[in-house]
């Protein structure tokens, strides 16, 4: 391998994936540095409210990381030993990441309850600043995944993780706003528990999701039975069967397949036309078998 192959082999990205790289990149650092202003912010001002949220949002910067990787995962070479390379811990992170979003969760309920049932006094300025500032921060980060959240599933964790958080930074703006008018304490874990149950919503169907690609399910937005049916309506095909697709990584599928031919001289047309019809389904790993009508009907089918 020359040099010149060595590096093109590190660099070669897609074009929206040197975006997503930068979208990564970017809202990594502003959220670190969103971190350190409210952990020096909060150490001077001796306020929990705002140490408890930095460490919140490392938590988010852990969770951008994490989908980080994946990504990076997701182009590793294949070797003798990993035959698909590292594709699959992207589900194992998407599966993760959706999981370290539902703890978030429960630990935005456990505050929320015990500030129910011990209501304290919410301290105004610092906290409304560094809560509108965590607005803005996290708003723009969810943006930048905005456009790539329905291509893979850790894209769409580090959005939701964005967008829960800038919703959790308005619900405290919110409450904030309430309390210094009317005094009203109560709207603070009231807040905190619509926030948390709007997060819960959505985070329900990212791990749905996960845990289907993680037991090698059927990936959403494709239906196996149409794929079946528009496998068959191929000229020359006269049944398909063994039919199974999975998820190689969050954003490439497989498909194993029996194909039944009229006669096998027209294989090599039959196959090309097929894995044409497939990697429009967006299926690019097909690997086919075929066989005659005399020869099929040995082996029990599967669906």
């Amino acid at each position: 391998m020359s040099h010149e192959d060595h590096h093109h082999h590190h660099h070669h990205l897609p074009a929206d994936a040197s975006s997503l790289n930068r979208a990564f990149r970017l809202g990594i650092a502003l959220n670190l540095l969103f971190v350190i202003v409210e952990f020096v912010v909060g150490l001077c001002y001796g306020s929990m409210g705002l140490l408890s949220d930095a460490g919140h949002n490392l938590s988010d910067v852990a969770g951008l990381l994490l989908a980080m990787l994946a990504f990076r995962l997701a182009q590793s070479p294949a070797t003798p030993r990993y035959t698909y390379g590292y594709k699959k811990s992207t589900v194992l992170i998407s599966l993760l990441n959706s999981l370290i979003l539902l703890i978030a969760v429960g630990v935005i309920v456990a505050e929320s309850i015990g500030r129910m049932l011990h209501p304290e006094t919410v301290t105004g300025d610092a906290i409304a600043w560094t809560a509108g500032v965590g607005v803005v921060v996290n708003g723009f980060t969810a943006w930048l995944f905005m456009r790539d959240k329905g291509r893979d599933l850790n894209v769409r964790g580090a959005y939701l993780h964005m967008a829960a958080d800038a919703l959790v930074s308005v619900g405290v703006l919110l409450s904030g706003v309430v309390i210094s008018w009317t005094g009203w304490t109560l709207i603070d874990p009231i807040v905190g528990l619509a926030v948390a149950a709007v997060i819960v919503g959505s985070v329900w169907s990212l791990l749905r999701d996960s845990l289907r690609l993680s037991l090698d399910g059927v990936p959403g937005g494709i239906r196996i039975e149409e794929v079946a049916r528009s496998m068959e309506a191929v000229e020359g095909v006269r049944g398909v069967h063994h039919i199974h697709v999975w998820a190689i990584s969050t954003t490439e599928n497989a498909l194993t397949a029996h194909v039944v031919l009229d006669e096998l001289g027209r294989m090599e047309e039959v196959k090309h036309r097929l894995k044409e019809l497939l990697r429009e389904e967006g299926i690019r790993h097909a690997t086919l078998e075929f066989e005659t009508a005399q020869e099929h009907c040995r082996e029990p089918h599967d669906l």
